[in-house]
């Protein structure tokens, strides 16, 4: 049983977790919390389980014995919805197609939508997406159609609207896989620094461990879908 100190983000409790017609584990027995306020690098071989620990810790798969909480509330709850409004999820999955007609502009803003009041200024949505852009140096990319860009350049725009929706907690599934050296040190620096401004909680999927691995707070190693080596830096 691995426990920290302070509010939980996210707490797991003798979770295993299977897919439909998998009669295999992808996560086994796992306990674990994570605070709110830390940025979390979650590490392990191909197949380890560690999509699978985000998808979970956001109620998308459900445990078949255990419990998860995501910010207090069971994922089993109906009110899980609206909890998750509170986090953001940029999956692997997110490149777009060339004929993808969206401007970087328009994709970041889809990310707040949901969140605006009904009579809210456009200006301080502007202001919202100059912002995050420019943390990640893609704002002369503003007025770009989303698919005409190179995968780097994507998944720039995913974190940027990931982060502009002001998230409570903050789940990256391998965000450095299309970025080059600089850049996968610059989003690393960007996401510490959203953590410590905002008390919100990163946790970072990675098998390229190098970008976040001196800036993280908790260290998590899955193997065969259980938690082998927990270390934390406080």
């Amino acid at each position: 049983m691995y426990t920290v100190r302070g509010g939980a983000a996210v707490e797991l409790r003798g979770v295993w977790v299977r897919y439909a017609g998998s009669g295999r584990p992808a996560l086994r027995n796992i306990t674990l919390t994570v605070p709110l306020g830390v940025l979390v690098l979650v590490t392990g071989p191909n197949g380890a389980g560690k999509t699978t620990l985000l998808e979970t810790c956001l109620g998308l798969l459900k445990p078949y014995r255990g419990s998860v909480k995501l910010l207090g509330v069971d994922t089993r709850s109906w009110r899980i919805t609206g909890v998750r409004k509170l986090c953001s999820y940029v999956p692997q999955d997110y490149m777009r197609p060339p004929h993808e007609s969206y401007t970087v502009r328009q994709v970041i803003e889809m990310g707040l939508a949901p969140y605006r009041a009904p009579f809210e200024s456009q200006l301080r949505t502007d202001d919202v997406v100059s912002e995050v852009a420019k943390l990640l140096g893609i704002e002369d990319l503003l007025d770009r159609p989303v698919g005409t860009l190179s995968g780097g350049q994507q998944q720039k725009v995913f974190i940027a609207r990931a982060l502009a929706r002001r998230p409570v907690v903050l789940f990256l599934d391998e965000p450095f896989s299309s970025l080059d050296h600089d850049s996968r040190y610059l989003v690393a620096k960007v996401v510490r620094r959203y953590v410590d401004e905002r008390r919100a909680t990163a946790v970072v999927v990675s098998h390229d461990t190098s970008p976040v691995e001196d800036l993280a707070d908790v260290v998590i190693e899955l193997v065969d879908g259980r938690v082998v080596h927990v270390e934390y830096r406080w």
